[in-house]
């Protein structure tokens, strides 16, 4: 087994070699997910790179190489970097004990349809629909309505990526989302896993995530590249 430390310097890759491998496209030692279900593809060798974005490019018009100090090498013929991601890996040291008043539910299937609208609302452009098979995600209502959310995303036997922390702009500040997260990482906990989360550097939830006992561990960069 892959020691834990070293999963979480390419969480990506790992997840997609055990708990997501269902989703796993490849070429050539790059791996990327299904893009219907997300974007996302890792890789230990960047010379590689470049040869797999065009084969994946097929499939989608845009997706993110993830790596902690990496430079991904890319065909920039056919490929631009839209953006780069500062981003950084937290990982919980011991959680925060956190009342929770709020009514939380596990959410199926049948709501889909509210979780991406939620999402697109809030933080409009990549989440996907079928993204919500990556993990458990789960909410909490308000007069029959979905306004807070909060998933799981990549994962493997080791570790679960708290993701998709989501709260309708009319019901934020309220202490949804920090009681959102308190729970999915219990659920983590429950499994024997490791609570990890990424964020971009500078994010203003950052301090919750440390009063809620998540520790800042790694630099993890999103190169986001879209088909020219």
């Amino acid at each position: 087994m892959i020691a834990l430390e070293e999963q979480l310097k390419n969480p990506v890759w790992y997840s997609l070699n055990e708990t997501h491998k269902k989703f796993v496209i490849e070429y050539d030692g790059v791996q990327f997910y299904n893009p219907e279900v997300c974007t996302f593809g890792a890789f230990f060798d960047e010379t590689k790179t470049a040869k797999a974005s065009n084969q994946y490019l097929k499939t989608t018009d845009h997706f993110f190489l993830v790596s902690e100090n990496q430079t991904p090498i890319i065909d920039d013929e056919k490929v631009f970097l839209e953006k780069k991601i500062d981003g950084c890996q937290m990982v919980l040291n011991e959680l925060t004990d956190v009342q929770i008043s709020e009514d939380i539910v596990l959410l199926g299937r049948e709501f889909i349809e509210e979780i991406y609208d939620l999402i697109w609302l809030v933080m409009p452009g990549y989440y996907r629909k079928r993204t919500y098979e990556m993990g458990n995600y789960f909410g909490i209502f308000k007069n029959g309505k979905l306004v807070s959310i909060t998933g799981q995303r990549m994962q493997t036997n080791q570790f679960i990526e708290v993701s998709a922390v989501v709260t309708h702009p009319d019901y934020a500040r309220k202490g949804l989302a920090k009681q959102l997260i308190a729970h999915t990482t219990k659920e983590i906990l429950k499994e024997n896993k490791k609570p990890i989360l990424h964020t971009n550097k500078g994010n203003l939830a950052i301090p919750l995530y440390e009063k809620l006992g998540f520790e800042l561990t790694r630099d993890m960069n999103w190169w986001l590249y879209r088909k020219k």
